[in-house]
């Protein structure tokens, strides 16, 4: 398996436009540091003042983030990966290929594990953390292929009564020509499906984008677990600005009337927990995020404990027929 992005060190962070402030600050505060151990004089009062003012405005960006501000902290290059989820939760991790049709699709990265102990299987999309990772995995963006492979891990999942753990972060499924022709619709339909039809408890993580249907195909699950900053749409903010105002730079007002946040989801019952961020977003403490994601999960599945098949597909049924009904 690559190399994940917790077991690589990051050299340089990376800010996002609204962080430019906080970026001023943290580099003030790395200049203080390298001239107190070069000069021998100590400035540890102000280092630390200094310190404190970059904190407090972290917490005070983070704590009012609009949605395009969301969109981007769940798109930052920084923030952990299926992959990443993997490495540190899963024991005894066996990855499988291929979906017996066509090829393999490493934009969908699933196999058997251990989760706490207990056997499980997960599956997810995976975006890559460099440049050939990111080219390898299509960027998350899922061909046929990838959800029909999803397809034959979830029935393997069911036939050997293992619960199934996916981890959506997806801006879409793969619109290229080559995918439509072996029947992406059809794939993403089929697994959508199949999750439906499952007799074992599946749990839904969103871990930075969820997006449209290739999310759904392996998003409709028993529980849907959002965190704090990711999105989940119908459509990324730039496409559907296109199609409304046929100009993508309004992605900004699409974003907020879309209502894309895990705030606005839980609120309409799309989603059913929000789980905690670090502050200043996944990717400042991603060993933070993938263990408050872990506890989230153990929650999940174990209210589905000691429940048969039939129960599990009727809680999914209604979970998903009563959303808007109370609207």
């Amino acid at each position: 398996m690559e190399p994940t992005q917790s077991e690589r060190p990051v050299a340089v962070r990376t800010y996002l436009d609204f962080e430019k402030p906080i970026a001023e600050l943290e580099s003030k505060v790395t200049e203080l540091k390298t001239l107190e151990s070069g000069e021998g004089v100590s400035i540890s009062e102000e280092i630390k003042k200094l310190e404190q003012k970059a904190k407090a405005a972290l917490v005070d960006t983070y704590a009012k983030l609009t949605p395009w501000q969301k969109t981007q902290v769940a798109r930052h290059p920084d923030r952990p990966h299926t992959l990443d989820y993997i490495t540190a939760l899963i024991d005894d991790f066996t990855p499988l290929a291929g979906d017996r049709y066509f090829s393999e699709d490493e934009a969908v990265m699933g196999g058997l594990g251990r989760f706490r102990g207990k056997p499980v299987v997960v599956i997810g999309h995976e975006k890559g953390s460099d440049t050939e990772g990111r080219i390898r995995h299509n960027f998350g963006m899922a061909r046929p292929e990838g959800y029909r492979k999803a397809v034959r891990l979830m029935d393997m999942a069911d036939r050997f009564n293992l619960p199934v753990i996916t981890l959506v972060d997806t801006a879409g499924a793969y619109p290229g020509i080559g995918a439509e022709e072996r029947g992406q619709a059809e794939a993403i339909a089929r697994s959508t499906d199949k999750c439906l039809e499952l007799g074992v408890p599946i749990i839904a993580v969103v871990i930075g984008e969820g997006g449209s249907g290739g999310a759904v195909a392996i998003a409709t699950a028993n529980r849907i677990l959002m965190l704090e900053h990711s999105i989940y749409t119908v459509a990324s903010p730039e496409a559907a600005a296109s199609i409304l105002w046929r100009d993508s730079a309004k992605a900004i007002d699409a974003a907020t009337n879309m209502k894309i946040t895990a705030q606005d989801l839980d609120t309409l019952g799309v989603i059913d927990v929000i789980v905690r961020e670090p502050v200043g977003g996944a990717h400042r403490d991603r060993a933070l995020a993938i263990q408050t994601a872990s506890d989230a999960i153990a929650k999940a599945l174990a209210e589905f404990e000691g429940k048969s098949p039939t129960e599990i597909r009727r809680l999914r049924h209604e979970r998903f027929l009563s959303i808007g009904r109370q609207l």
